[in-house]
């Protein structure tokens, strides 16, 4: 039988120690952990009495390396179903089929046998929002808070204004905006159109809900045939948190075109880079030579 010697070194090396760890976000309890170790707060339910009586105890402990709860070949939180060797070494189910159930460690078979206390670990750890130190108390089972973080209304959003390094909840970026920028916003009313010249090369138009309120960032990306148009709140995707639809036009020589969404986009940071999505197409005929947009759009409040 021929083995293919190279494929089997890349994937039946040992994990734990080459393959790089995700990145994860320290919270309150990490900061508290001497020596700077990752902590979760792990909760375990036992029971004691006699034949007539049974009570129930809840118990608390410290783990002291999150890492431990990560499969440590593809390094992602782990999920039942959990498999062992039988030498002990772990893997993920997708990591089992991956390496052909083969052990990465010791090249026994792995992905038949599961490793039951490591799945019940994994259920019984809970761990606080990414957000804890910004103010959110919600706490999930393990690798199940980055799904959460992206909704969380205690997500820090930055200033869209350039050469400006402010990051802060969505509320305080508002008046932070106001208080310091107050030259660069133009104002805008739910529900009511306003008309609009943009320099195309300027990139970006700021446009402020009254005074402090919800900011929202018009973009133009200028390619050879034409200007990609972008409306975004910045905001967290939390739900209720800075909910709008809106509708954008341009006309040129009695043509109209336009461009309805009915839920607005919400970013935590402006990017530049050219959207893949969600943006009106203006011809550069409609432009007719001109180095500004004029744009109609109406902001409307859910």
């Amino acid at each position: 039988m021929v083995r293919d010697t190279n494929a089997e070194q890349v994937l039946a090396g040992e994990a734990s120690s080459s393959r790089p760890k995700r990145q994860r976000l320290s919270s309150p309890v990490e900061e508290e952990a001497e020596g700077g170790e990752n902590v979760g707060e792990v909760t375990a339910t036992v029971a004691a009495g006699d034949d007539e009586v049974t009570t129930t105890e809840v118990r608390s402990g410290m783990l002291m390396d999150l890492d431990l709860l990560d499969c440590p070949v593809c390094c992602h939180p782990l999920t039942n179903p959990i498999f062992q060797c039988d030498n002990g070494h772990i893997a993920c189910s997708d990591c089992c089929t991956n390496l052909r159930n083969k052990c990465p460690s010791c090249t026994l078979p792995i992905g038949i046998h599961r490793c039951r206390i490591m799945e019940r670990v994994v259920e019984a750890t809970m761990v606080p929002c990414p957000n804890a130190k910004h103010g959110c108390t919600d706490k999930f089972p393990y690798g199940k808070e980055l799904d959460h973080e992206k909704e969380c209304s205690f997500a820090l959003c930055y200033c869209p204004a350039s050469d400006c390094n402010y990051a802060g909840l969505c509320k305080d970026l508002y008046h932070h905006y106001h208080a310091n920028h107050r030259g660069s916003p133009e104002t805008f009313k739910s529900g009511v159109d306003v008309d609009r010249w943009m320099h195309i090369s300027d990139k970006i138009l700021v446009l402020q809900e009254g005074r402090g309120g919800p900011l929202v960032a018009v973009q133009c990306f200028e390619e050879e045939r034409g200007v990609n148009v972008t409306v975004n709140c910045i905001a967290p995707c939390a739900p209720g948190v800075s909910e709008f639809s809106y509708q954008l036009s341009c006309s040129h020589r009695g043509k109209t075109m336009s461009f309805r969404f009915d839920e607005m986009n919400r970013i935590q940071k402006v990017s530049f880079q050219t959207p893949e999505e969600d943006f009106m197409y203006v011809p550069r005929y409609f432009l007719a030579g001109r180095e500004r947009l004029k744009m109609n759009i109406c902001i409307r409040g859910e």
